[in-house]
């Protein structure tokens, strides 16, 4: 069985990104979270493996400056891999783990589970994937850097229209992110995000296009403050997953006059900034309940693995898009969604 399940796993590393999904799985939900039913004991001594670990790192790192959504990728791995169960998890000594502790705002609390510490794994290992972004355009952070302190005035410019551009979604992912969290993170919903993205990006493609004299050879520290907010209010589609932030961005961008590639690199250096705050805020709010059930090693394993492939992708992903735009990437979340929909309807 043991072996049967590896290789399972193994061939879930190369369908977690193509088009394949299970059915929905059972959501059994206890008729009191604070007292959930114990019709069996899970213990968190008994994570995750290491194989979990690289496959999500894989799939985090490959999708997540793809305009394919990795957060939709990731809930569609989380299937394959068994990482769904609802099923409130025991430590050793037979006593409750808490996602959420009871507390007089939320006096029911919420038990931790498996899926819970699963979809806040995939929001913590985007540091590796952040850290790849790091490694690429290190030279455009230092810049922004010297602009801190007045030797730069394109890195204050462009530091203004980061900030700008990450203003709404960070607003509207605080307000909006535990209805999100409980409603939107499902292949029925992916599949729906993934036809919207498709149609958004060849109504883009369709455009530039049509506006060739518009589009311009100028950067993310060239855009106007109200470009940059126009981006910024286009990334708030992007907390829906399965749409993919690196889409809405680049689509944002081609709408303002910058060319693909130039789209990309502001792509990139907002959600370096945005993937950051979210990765970090995930890590206060959740970061201990995902060591429960991943463990250190786990963890730590799965953002380095994001970081090489997601610099494997970037450098990969820019060239192509300099010379074909967007428009395979469309297709390819159809023909993903009709998979899905046709697994799942």
């Amino acid at each position: 069985m043991t072996f049967f399940r590896s290789r399972l796993r193994l061939a879930t590393a190369f369908l977690a990104t193509s088009c394949a999904a299970l059915a929905t799985p059972d959501d059994a939900a206890a008729s009191d979270p604070a007292t959930p039913a114990r019709t069996e004991i899970v213990r968190a001594s008994d994570p995750p493996d290491a194989l979990d670990a690289i496959v999500l790192g894989i799939v985090e790192g490959v999708t997540e400056y793809l305009p394919v959504s990795s957060t939709g990728h990731l809930v569609i791995a989380n299937h394959f891999l068994d990482l769904e169960s609802t099923v409130p998890l025991y430590d050793g000594e037979g006593q409750m783990l808490w996602a959420k502790k009871p507390s007089p705002r939320h006096p029911e609390g919420e038990p931790l589970t498996i899926k819970a510490a699963a979809d806040a794994y995939a929001v913590i290992i985007q540091a590796g994937a952040i850290a790849a972004v790091g490694l690429i355009y290190w030279r455009r952070l230092l810049q922004i850097a010297r602009g801190l302190f007045g030797n730069s005035p394109d890195g204050v410019r462009l530091l203004r229209n980061i900030v700008l551009a990450c203003i709404p979604p960070g607003l509207a992912g605080l307000l909006l992110g535990d209805f999100i969290d409980s409603h939107l993170f499902s292949i029925r919903t992916v599949a729906w995000a993934l036809v919207a993205g498709s149609v958004l990006m060849v109504a883009a493609e369709w455009w530039r296009k049509r506006q060739p004299r518009r589009i311009v050879e100028y950067t993310g520290e060239d855009l106007k403050a109200g470009q940059a907010l126009f981006i910024g209010f286009a990334q708030c589609l992007a907390l829906w997953p399965g749409m993919s932030r690196s889409m809405v961005t680049m689509v944002a961008g081609y709408f303002t006059g910058m060319r693909p590639a130039r789209s990309a690199e502001f792509s990139f250096l907002a959600g370096f900034a945005l993937l950051s705050a979210a990765a970090l805020y995930k890590s206060w709010k959740a970061g201990p309940a995902v060591i429960e059930v991943f463990g250190w090693s786990n963890t730590l394993l799965g953002m380095l693995v994001a970081t090489i492939a997601a610099v494997i992708a970037i450098k990969g992903f820019v060239g192509y898009l300099s010379r074909h735009g967007l428009g395979i990437f469309a297709i390819y979340r159809l023909a993903l969604a009709a998979v899905l929909f046709v697994w799942f309807v």
